[in-house]
């Protein structure tokens, strides 16, 4: 059980980070980045299953890292549009 939090954090703290490379050119610090990978995995997990494209990823670290990278992006994105308003 401690094994499976620890791993969750650390795909939420490297999607989390590298989308805030992608988004902001820097990222949000080590909370920042768990926090936003982790609802960007809730966020990636529900659009890529809606579209039905998240088989397409596999299963394992890669394929969660990538999954919780998009859909960080996706919040990201959203953020700075309402920011901009």
């Amino acid at each position: 059980m401690i094994m499976h939090l620890i791993v969750f954090l650390i795909i939420g703290g490297i999607a989390g980070w590298l989308a805030g490379l992608l988004i902001r050119g820097r990222g949000f610090g080590i909370l920042g980045d768990i926090l936003v990978g982790i609802v960007g995995a809730f966020i990636g997990g529900f659009l890529l299953t809606a579209l039905g494209v998240v088989a397409l990823f596999g299963a394992g670290i890669i394929g969660s890292v990538i999954v919780a990278f998009i859909g960080a992006v996706v919040l990201l994105f959203i953020i700075k549009l309402i920011k901009k308003v």
